[in-house]
């Protein structure tokens, strides 16, 4: 059983308040969690409006898969208008 392991930091702008911004993560994490069945949830900045941390987790067999399925998401994130991508570390532990 392999287990990865992604933190993802967005930057937003424009947000005025910390009710828009919960707004655009639940959404990502909704829409995540529909479209790739992961585990995911917002674990740092939770009090600062333009930025915030996702974490996602990802159980498999083949180490291969998860990289597959880190790239998809990433690649899904990028093309969300709402926010841009910083810092993200993916890992994998067996």
């Amino acid at each position: 059983m392999l287990v990865g392991v992604m933190t993802a930091q967005l930057h937003m702008r424009g947000i005025a308040s910390l009710k828009a911004k919960r707004s655009i993560v639940k959404g990502l994490i909704g829409r995540l969690k529909s479209r790739f069945n992961i585990s995911v949830s917002e674990v740092d900045d939770q009090d600062i409006k333009t930025s915030a941390v996702i974490g996602i987790a990802i159980v498999c067999n083949e180490s291969r898969f998860i990289d597959q399925q880190f790239d998809s998401i990433i690649n899904f994130m990028r093309n969300d208008g709402r926010f841009y991508l910083g810092q993200i570390a993916r890992e994998i532990f067996s």
